[in-house]
This record gives C-alpha cells, sequence and structure tokens, in this order.
C-alpha cells in the first residue's frame, strides 16, 4: 500500500495529516493539540516526559494512557515529581495505567530535579529558544517530508543533555518541538496548519 501523498479528508470532509485519522483517538489530539503552542514549565515537563516515555512505542499508546500519567506524576508538577523517592518509582513500577519501564520512570524523576532548579519560566523559555524561523521551513506536502530529527532539535537535545535531562535524544527534541508548536509539521493542505 502506497503512502497518501498528502493531506486526506476524514469522516466530515476536513483534509487532515494520514496520521490523524489512522485512529479515533488521534483525531481530536490532532485536530486541538498537536502542533499549538504550549507555554509553562509543567506543560512542557509534561510532554518532556510523555516523549521520553513513547520512545520505542506508539504514540497512541501514550495518548490512551495520559490520564494515567498524569494522575501517577502528580500533573507533572515539577515540584511534586522531584520530591518523589525510590518508593514512589516502586509504586509506579506497579501502576498499570502508565508505562512500567523503570529507566523512563527514573528519567522522569531524574528530569524533574533539573527542572526543579531552574528559574520560573526558565524551562519553557530554554526550549522555545530552539524554535526555528517559521519562514525558513517549507510546509511539508507529504509525511515523507516530516524530518525525524533538524539541526535545531539535535541543538536542544545536546543542552538539555548538558543540563543533566534524560531520554532527550534529537529525536524525542524534534518530537517535542513538534507536539508543542515550535514547528508546524501539520502538511501543507491539512486544515489543523497555521492554527498554532
Amino acid at each position: 500500500m502506497t503512502e497518501p501523498a498528502g493531506a486526506v479528508p476524514g469522516p466530515d470532509g476536513r483534509l487532515r495529516c494520514p496520521w490523524g485519522l489512522s485512529a479515533e483517538d488521534y483525531v481530536a489530539y490532532h485536530d486541538t493539540e498537536w502542533g499549538r503552542p504550549v507555554h509553562g514549565d509543567d506543560a512542557l515537563f509534561e510532554r518532556l516526559c510523555l516523549e521520553a516515555f513513547q520512545s520505542g512505542l506508539s504514540w497512541l499508546t501514550i495518548l490512551r494512557r495520559r490520564e494515567g500519567f498524569r494522575a501517577a506524576f502528580k500533573g507533572f508538577s515539577i515540584p511534586a515529581v522531584a520530591a518523589f523517592t525510590e518508593a514512589d518509582v516502586e509504586r509506579l513500577l506497579t501502576d498499570t495505567s502508565i508505562i512500567r519501564n523503570r529507566a523512563k520512570i527514573e528519567a522522569s524523576v531524574a528530569n524533574a530535579r533539573v527542572a526543579v532548579e531552574l528559574a520560573s519560566g526558565e524551562l519553557d523559555a530554554l526550549i522555545w529558544s530552539y524554535a526555528p524561523d517559521p519562514a525558513g521551513r517549507p510546509a511539508p506536502r507529504t509525511l515523507a517530508d516530516v524530518p525525524a530529527t533538524t539541526p535545531e532539535s539535535t541543538a536542544l537535545s545536546k543542552d538539555l543533555k548538558k543540563r543533566g535531562f534524560r531520554f532527550v535524544g534529537p529525536t524525542t527534541a524534534y518530537a517535542l518541538m513538534q507536539a508543542c508548536g515550535l514547528v508546524d509539521d501539520h502538511l501543507l493542505d491539512c486544515a489543523a496548519r497555521g492554527n498554532g
């Protein structure tokens, strides 16, 4: 089966990125959230954690467990997660509402401990400082035009790692940039493009 050339119509006739129609759970996420600007330290910390948990898995797996993650990680409050103990890690390893991966759970706690040392708004400013100039990025026409990494995501990854963040490779950093609206990778003909 060949990949669609570009945006495809959904049941409502709206053109969407093909992945946005690949599962019912994706439609609202694609239409109202993915690619729209996200600000706030805790909100960006949540996305950073979820993108790390997604590594090696389908985003749909994470999306379907998002509320479980939010409950398990205290709404992704950076100070709350930074205060997690080894007992909390062990508790999370038995929580079936999340992905029970010790390395990713421990990375989330470690990342909160790094983030809690930053000034208020500093994580937001740090991440957004790597947003590329949209004028220099042509709109992708097909999914094949969407990169897995960019020079900006590589630089963001290096900066985060230098500060002590974990599970933040260039591909994860780019997925974060896409999800949080630092880049608009909705396809050229997608109805959601430019709505950020």
